[in-house]
């Protein structure tokens, strides 16, 4: 279930939490920014290998939907400088326009590419001229070492100072131009799997459909009023306490979280996933660089007011940073965490009867898979991911499709997406309970996270490090977990039966019971 992106056309607005004592850090103390020296070297000269299809349709782009269009002030003609800055491929871009184009309208994104090649342009011109006249005053120089007439050494002086002030314009013309390509760069999308179909939402094809909708002899009753009547949760004390869409979970439904989370978690792990618990309040760098809008209308993503830091939406936030700004060792690779947090989300937007309950809440508890690869693998990890979602829903006896998500509904960091929606009787429809994404090298660029291919035999020469693939997908989030074990496990009588694999992990507990008055 992942984190909405900041694509699409979608409105965003921003919802602030109070302030809370915290530490103020400078963000230039963490993010390691490039040396100015190296600010061109953002036009990366990576090479893409057209043998492989991610590399080709994908490698060149780190882009964002988080960074607000920097819009310059006509007093001053100041762009807002980017707090850090992606491993974008201008050249790439530039020289496969048509197709970056065309993915930008696929998604629904408002990304401008006329704008990024103007700059681009003017960027690549500017930075010949000024290496001319680097070279002019280089002459200049030497030509002062030697013996000169005074008249002649004069002239080489007021030809020095003039170089100087020139270069001087031009470097700083230059420095403001990297951030303005940077600003409008990091809002191009990830490109997109060719298979992928096109359009919005409803565009979804149907990969995968497991079991069928169980046949009730009774009247169904939906997670809410099981709830009520089983005493498991508070929707009204909750919203006194914190506002609407929080909740008490009680008595077995306390159990049944844990149980979930832990059942989550030693499943993952068997199949080879390092167990993590995160930060769950975050930089709003991190968010950025992970391709989500910690600010702006309509986020979803709660900020700290009077800090740069943010609570998660996902577990993908942090779990994504810990390798930041690392050359990882190739036998390193791949990488697999499986991580438990609370998330938090503004779910702006979010009404109706659609949405009521435990469906969609401001706060939750999630087991969320991560994978860093290398990069001809992340298809088949994907592919084991959505695997490892399916196995774990089968077991508990779900009915559940798997979708294979339209070009419009990837958000920014997405390659390919697949969404399971679980059938949920009470509400007699189909919700989403997970998600399993490639991003290819979207986030990897944006965080620096590379690896250093090792030599071999066939291949003796030192390759330079390279882009780790990153991939996500959840395991448990629990609110809707719940609900689809509610709905779907009730009895006649009221009860609910919990699934046998969690019967371990709740004591041995088989039934959820109304309450004797």
């Amino acid at each position: 279930m992942g984190l909405p992106c900041c694509f699409g056309g979608t409105a965003f607005q921003t919802l602030r939490l109070a302030a809370i004592p915290s530490y103020s850090f400078s963000s230039s103390s963490i993010l390691r920014p490039f040396p100015r020296t190296q600010a061109l070297d953002l036009l990366y000269r990576h090479h893409f290998c057209l043998s492989s299809p991610l590399h080709f349709v994908a490698g060149a782009l780190s882009a964002s939907a988080t960074q607000t269009i920097p819009v310059p002030n006509e007093a001053t003609d100041k762009v807002v400088k980017p707090q850090w800055k992606a491993a974008v491929d201008f050249k790439w871009i530039r020289d496969n326009k048509e197709a970056v184009a065309s993915n930008i309208k696929k998604r629904n994104s408002t990304a401008n590419l006329d704008i990024v090649l103007e700059l681009y342009e003017k960027l690549t011109n500017l930075q010949k001229e000024v290496e001319r006249l680097r070279g002019e005053r280089n002459v200049v120089a030497n030509k002062m070492k030697g013996k000169l007439e005074p008249s002649e050494r004069q002239k080489l002086i007021d030809k020095g100072k003039n170089l100087k002030e020139v270069l001087l314009s031009l470097e700083e013309e230059l420095l403001k131009l990297t951030d303005e390509l940077q600003m409008e760069a990091q809002r191009i999308p990830n490109m997109t799997h060719p298979d992928v179909p096109l359009g919005g939402e409803d565009c979804a094809t149907l990969r995968n459909m497991v079991g069928s909708p169980r046949d009730f002899n009774f009247t169904i009753k939906d997670h809410l009023q099981l709830g009520k009547e089983l005493d498991l949760f508070d929707f009204d004390a909750a919203s006194e306490v914190s506002g609407s869409k929080f909740y008490y979970l009680k008595n077995e439904a306390v159990m049944l979280e844990m149980a979930l989370i832990n059942w989550a978690l030693s499943e993952v792990m068997r199949k080879g996933f390092t167990p993590l618990t995160t930060p769950e309040i975050v930089r709003s760098s991190i968010v950025e660089k992970c391709g989500f809008q910690p600010r702006g209308e309509n986020t979803q993503v709660y900020s700290v007011e009077g800090t740069d830091q943010c609570l998660i939406g996902t577990a993908e936030i942090p779990v994504g940073g810990i390798h930041m700004d690392s050359i990882l060792s190739e036998t390193l690779l791949p990488l697999k965490y499986v991580a438990y947090s609370h998330c938090f989300r503004t779910e702006a937007g979010a009404a109706g009867a659609a949405s009521r309950g435990l469906y969609r809440v401001h706060q939750f508890s999630k087991v969320e898979m991560f994978i860093l690869c290398h990069p001809e693998e992340s298809e088949s990890y994907l592919e084991e991911l959505i695997g490892i979602e399916e196995g774990l829903f089968s077991s508990l006896g779900f009915h559940f499709k798997t979708m294979d998500m339209a070009s419009a509904d990837l958000g920014a960091p997405a390659f390919r997406k697949f969404d399971v929606e679980a059938w949920m009787p009470g509400l007699g429809r189909y919700g989403e309970i997970s998600s399993a994404s490639n991003c290819t090298d979207y986030q990897s660029r944006r965080l620096g996270i590379r690896y250093r291919p090792e030599s071999s035999s066939t291949n003796p020469k030192k390759v330079p490090p390279q882009f780790v693939h990153t991939l996500n997908a959840t395991a448990c989030a629990v609110p809707r977990m719940i609900v689809c074990l509610l709905e779907s496990c009730q009895q006649e009588d009221g009860s609910i039966t919990i699934p046998e694999p969690l019967r371990p992990f709740m004591g041995g507990l088989q039934l959820i019971t109304p309450k004797s008055r």
